[in-house]
């Protein structure tokens, strides 16, 4: 396939988001760029979220797991689904009472200004490491199969991407994210489709005999129930519970797109749409993963697990046609984990770290301040991504997991110990508890698992031993994050003291 013809379907696609951009962002201002003018409707915003949650990653890393994993990945969407069941019935109630703009503004009228910041500052770290790996990955296969060839370096691709990202969503922000969420969701789903129909075709079969074939390969698979596997089933569903309920619940760009829908009702149905279609939409991608790893093999393909997708989707076996589709998929994919991303961490910046919403100025100032902080974070993910090109793992799918076991667990523990408990805390204490907790989580994960972080270290860190005598074989999964909101919670109700008035009143304050 000819990079000129991927590259020319590149930018028309960029110039399709710019017009979107123009006609959403018009009379638009910092309410519009921060909620949304909380008027976004909330089918829209539901359909747009699939492609937000989803990311390149999801569009390259999960297909690639089968081969290794089966579809035990579906065993954390199951967990998904009873984590999205507590967001629409617990923390979206509490949210819409509080009329928030920023949700960890619950934090600092429940707890006080020090974990306003804390709750802040982890989800800054966390999505900013999280965004920018997924950034990485995607812009590394276009980088493979377009922009080397045109003789494009990796980091000319990196900026231009950023500066086009910034140019449709510095002005609408959450506004114009709705409608090019939606967009962008479209050609995900469209391209995943397609791509599915294409290779069980070149495989000479129908669905039906592709599902028998991957079910003879063992591919199928959902439910693993080797206790000391990292991919145990409950290990998994638990773990993608809080997963969920932590890196969407508690995140700040999956819940601005919520609270900008008009009304808690609707924002509630938002949620539950939003669950099953991408229950969906993930078994799809795992069907993409067993059809691919069927072609691969009579083919005698072997490549990374990352690069699998994209090496089969761009070989000269297919037509054109499959090829500017999956291009066109990914970048799909890509745009809506980042442009939400860069607009959620400036929201945060300025409304939690700032105070810019407390501040007196004219409309004018604010504007000024946010443009500003909204194009220091594109200068940031900037150096992210070169940051990871050098470090050069493509084992992200892994790596941002676990980073959100470690970055999330201190929002999951502030947030549960303030919906669960009456409590109230010694403020100056706050910031050591957070701290702590994650580093103690993740020292129990090191030792759990010393070989992942050997591989990833590319040192030995010797803790073989002492993981067999203390683990017995077992490795941490995902349940590392309930373990690092575990260790918060414990923290916090240490430094703490008994409180009067209900719970109720406490977080209504």
């Amino acid at each position: 396939m000819s990079p000129v013809v991927l590259f020319s379907f590149v930018i028309g696609y960029f110039v399709l988001l710019l017009a979107v951009a123009w006609f959403t962002s018009r009379n638009s201002n910092n309410e519009s760029f921060f909620i949304g003018n909380r008027n976004s409707n909330w089918m829209l915003v539901a359909f747009g979220m699939i492609g937000t949650s989803l990311s390149g990653v999801t569009f390259v890393s999960v297909p690639g797991g089968v081969g290794s994993g089966n579809f035990y990945y579906f065993q954390i969407v199951l967990g998904y689904l009873l984590g999205y069941i507590v967001i629409a019935f617990v923390l979206l109630p509490l949210y819409y009472r509080m009329n928030l703009t920023s949700i960890y503004t619950y934090l600092e009228k429940r707890f006080g200004i020090n974990a306003h910041k804390a709750g802040a500052f982890f989800f800054i770290l966390s999505r900013t490491v999280g965004a920018t790996a997924r950034l990485y990955l995607v812009i590394s296969v276009l980088q493979l199969f377009i922009f080397n060839k045109l003789g494009i370096p990796f980091e000319a691709t990196a900026l231009v991407i950023l500066l086009l990202i910034l140019l449709y969503t510095f002005e609408g922000g959450v506004k114009t994210i709705i409608y090019t969420d939606t967009l962008q969701t479209t050609g995900m789903l469209v391209g995943l489709v397609v791509c599915i129909i294409v290779i069980v075709k070149a495989l000479g079969t129908d669905f039906g005999g592709a599902w028998t074939m991957m079910a003879d390969k063992g591919y199928t698979q959902v439910f693993n129930w080797d206790v000391k596997a990292s991919s145990y089933a409950w290990k998994h569903i638990i773990g993608g519970m809080f997963i969920a309920i932590a890196m969407t619940g508690l995140d700040q760009e999956m819940m601005q797109k919520n609270i900008s829908v008009k009304n808690l009702k609707d924002s509630q149905k938002n949620m539950m749409t939003f669950t099953t279609v991408l229950m969906v939409v993930n078994f799809l991608f795992l069907i993409l993963g067993g059809v691919l790893y069927l072609y691969a093999n009579t083919k005698g393909i072997t490549v990374p697990s990352d690069d699998l997708f994209p090496t089969i989707a761009l070989s000269d076996a297919f037509s054109g046609t499959i090829g500017i589709i999956f291009i066109i998929a990914l970048i799909s994919a890509l745009f809506p984990s980042v442009d939400g991303a860069i607009t959620s961490l400036t929201s945060c910046f300025c409304i939690d770290i700032l105070g810019i919403n407390k501040k007196e100025g004219t409309e004018k100032e604010k504007k000024r301040t946010r443009l500003k902080v909204h194009f220091t974070f594109a200068f940031i993910f900037f150096m992210m991504v070169l940051l990871f090109k050098a470090i050069n793992d493509k084992l992200i799918i892994d790596f941002i997991l676990k980073f959100a076991g470690i970055t999330y667990g201190p929002l999951l523990g502030l947030f549960g110990f303030g919906i669960l408990t009456k409590r109230k805390l010694n403020e100056k204490l706050i910031w050591m508890v957070c701290i702590i907790a994650p580093l103690l989580a993740l020292g129990i994960d090191m030792v759990s698992n010393p070989a992942w972080y050997e591989s990833k270290l590319h040192i030995s860190i010797g803790l073989q031993s002492l993981s067999n005598s203390i683990f017995s074989g077992y490795k941490i999964g995902n349940e590392l994050i309930l373990i690092n909101g575990i260790l918060t919670f414990t923290g916090l109700w240490v430094i703490s003291k008994r409180s009067t008035g209900s719970l109720s009143q406490l977080q209504a304050v």
